[in-house]
C-alpha cells in the first residue's frame, strides 16, 4: 500500500532520525490488547515515527515571547445565579407516570 503524498512529504528524510522500534509497537499492542499482523506492525512503526517527527517540529519554534498557557481559547464563567422558577404542577406530571404515589414516581427496585 502506497503512503499518501502528505505522509511522505511530512516524514521525508527526518523519519530516519527518530524511529519507533518494532518492539515498542509490539509492547504497546500487547498492553492495549491489540492483535496486529506483521504488516500492521510495520505500518504502525512508520505512522508513530511520522507522528513523533512531526511533533518534534515544535521544538524548532521560537517561544521566547510566548506566555505559557493551559487553554488556548478564552474561557468565560459558565455558571449562572440560581433562580427559583415556577415548575410544572406535580399532579399533572404524576398523572403521566405508569405508577405513582401522591407525591412521587414508583419505579422498579434495581439495587438489592
Amino acid at each position: 500500500m502506497q503512503a499518501p503524498a502528505i505522509y511522505l512529504h511530512i516524514c521525508g528524510e527526518r523519519m530516519k532520525r527518530m524511529k519507533v522500534s518494532m518492539q515498542e509497537v509490539e509492547l504497546v499492542a500487547h498492553q492495549s490488547q491489540l492483535i496486529l499482523s506483521e504488516d500492521e506492525k510495520k505500518r504502525a512503526v512508520q505512522d508513530l515515527t511520522c507522528i513523533l517527527e512531526y511533533a518534534d517540529k515544535l521544538s524548532e519554534l521560537n517561544t521566547d515571547n510566548v506566555e505559557p498557557t493551559v487553554q488556548v481559547l478564552p474561557i468565560a464563567d459558565v455558571f449562572r445565579e440560581d433562580e427559583i422558577c415556577p415548575s410544572m404542577d406535580r399532579e399533572i406530571i404524576l398523572k403521566n407516570a405508569p405508577h405513582a404515589t401522591d407525591d412521587s414516581f414508583i419505579v422498579p427496585k434495581i439495587v438489592e
